[in-house]
């Protein structure tokens, strides 16, 4: 079985992406090389500030909706109090 993750990056002009991935080492990579989300482009370098581990596909999209609906400063909550 797959595990899925949903993680957040801090941009280089301080905004947050969220996003979901089943391989997070490729995925930063892709966003660090500009294959990945066009959002990320122009915005590294990045941090990876918070992830979040989910046993399917599903389960991962629906928290990352989840988290794109908070506010930045809910986000910051997130990423500092953990879930």
């Amino acid at each position: 079985m797959t595990q899925w993750t949903v993680y957040i990056l801090k941009c280089s002009d301080k905004s947050y992406y969220t996003g979901i991935t089943n391989n997070l080492k490729k995925r930063l990579d892709d966003h660090t090389s500009g294959k990945g989300a066009k959002y990320m482009r122009g915005r590294t370098p990045f941090d990876l500030v918070f992830n979040e581990p989910h046993p399917d596909r599903s389960s991962a999209s629906k928290r990352e909706c989840e988290i794109k609906k908070l506010t930045k400063t809910e986000k910051v909550i997130l990423i500092t109090q953990g879930r």
